[in-house]
């Protein structure tokens, strides 16, 4: 049985195939995806150079499900990647997604749970705007898959809460923007 502890080892030779050590195989772009989804960590590794391929092959699965039109990243949230790249900002943007994910990970109730409850960062300029934001990425993510919300099935009336809770979002997320310009000048 793999060590499902230690993250999955897949080699990447001259021919440009990937080789996952664990099963002598070669696999493809999905089936490092499909690892992916089952919870395994994978890391790519190019067998000449030592070279750590996974941050790179990782952002390729991602454009080819989005270029399938598997839409996950809406356009504006694409767009601020982009712009985090050229702006001084830039070292806020990593650790603000990992620790969106990493909330999404622990479960909504958790999350909701650790932002307003007995958590010293919740009295924090700003951090009402980033849990709103949160929550609505975390409703927007776990809204479609069965088990995932305890949420009834969407309505009109529920359409029309959600656009305005993201219109909300956006105006904080803008505010919150200005602010790091602000302070960044």
């Amino acid at each position: 049985m793999a060590d499902t502890e230690k993250p999955l080892l897949i080699k990447r030779y001259a021919s440009r195939r990937l080789y996952n050590t664990e099963t002598s195989d070669y696999v493809t772009l999905d089936d490092i995806a499909e690892f992916i989804r089952l919870g395994r960590e994978v890391q790519i590794i190019d067998l000449k150079s030592g070279d750590d391929l996974t941050r790179q092959y990782l952002l390729q699965i991602i454009a080819e499900h989005e270029s399938r039109g598997d839409n996950v990243l809406p356009i504006n949230v694409l767009t601020d990647l982009v712009r985090s790249y050229t702006n001084q900002a830039t070292s806020v943007v990593p650790d603000f997604l990992a620790a969106s994910f990493e909330m999404l990970r622990e479960g909504q109730s958790a999350m909701v749970e650790n932002m307003t409850k007995g958590n010293p960062l919740a009295s924090m300029p700003g951090m009402d705007a980033m849990r709103a934001q949160q929550e609505a990425f975390l409703k927007a993510m776990t809204g479609g898959f069965g088990g995932m919300t305890s949420a009834p099935a969407r309505e009109d009336d529920a359409k029309d809460e959600d656009q305005e809770d993201l219109d909300a979002i956006r105006k904080q997320l803008s505010e919150l923007q200005d602010k790091l310009s602000k302070m960044n000048k």
